[in-house]
Formats: C-alpha cells, structure tokens, sequence
C-alpha cells in the first residue's frame, strides 16, 4: 500500500509551488496597497524563502526553512491587518491561476491565518475608530 500523497506533492511539488509564488510576488510588487513594503526587497531571495516555509507548511519534510522568524522578519514594518488581507488576497488569486487542488489552497491560507498575530497586531481590515462606527 502506498501512502496518500502530501499537500506539497498534491500541489505539484517544486516547480508547481514556485510557479505560484512567482505570480504571487510579481502581484505583490506591483500592488499599490502594500507594493511599497517591498520596493528594496530582493524578490529571488522572498520567493526562495517563501518556498522553503510553504513546502514546509504542505508536507515536504527534506526541504528545510532557513529564513528569519516570522516575527523577527516582519516586525521591522508596520503592517496593517487590511495588508495582511490584502496579501492574503494576492496569495488566493495566485493559487487559484495555478488551479492548485482545494485541500492545498484551504492549507496554505489557514497557515497563513495562523501566522498572523506574528506580522501584525492588528485583527482585520475593520474600521475600529468610534466616529466612523455610530449611526448618523
């Protein structure tokens, strides 16, 4: 009997993964919402780092994560938790070009969900500010 493939083989292994993260971070420079957090990024090295913690993320347990901390990464930037979504967004739509497999999709972005108290304080894209909130 054979064991059930990993998310990562599912998802189409390497080539399959960076395929999707080079459309993710082409989007995700070019965004106008959060393009400028990464105007001094090197993109090579982000979809490298990206892959090795995603891999991680599906399954592929020989491929391992040599990058920062997520908190020690993100914390040098102000990021708010409309970006947050925002890169979620840019993320779903990149998986979605690649037409990755449901169960890899529903992974990675509860993955992503979990991560956020790292990259952010902020709860969501939800306007708090008392003026903004009462009726007229």
């Amino acid at each position: 009997m054979t064991p059930d493939p990993t998310l990562f083989e599912l998802a189409g292994g390497e080539p399959a993964l960076r395929a999707v993260l080079r459309t993710f971070y082409d989007k995700v420079f070019d965004d106008i919402l959060i393009g400028f957090h990464f105007r001094h990024a090197d993109k090579e090295r982000l979809i490298d780092k990206e892959f090795e913690f995603a891999a991680r993320a599906l399954g592929a347990r020989d491929i391992a994560y040599t990058g920062k901390s997520m908190r020690g990464a993100h914390a040098p930037h102000p990021i708010l938790g409309a970006q947050f979504d925002r890169r979620l967004r840019l993320l779903e739509q990149a998986m979605a070009a690649h037409d990755l497999p449901t169960p890899v999709r529903e992974a990675w972005v509860a993955h992503t969900l979990s991560l956020r108290a790292l990259i952010t304080p902020n709860e969501g894209s939800t306007c708090v500010h008392e003026d903004f909130n009462r009726d007229s």
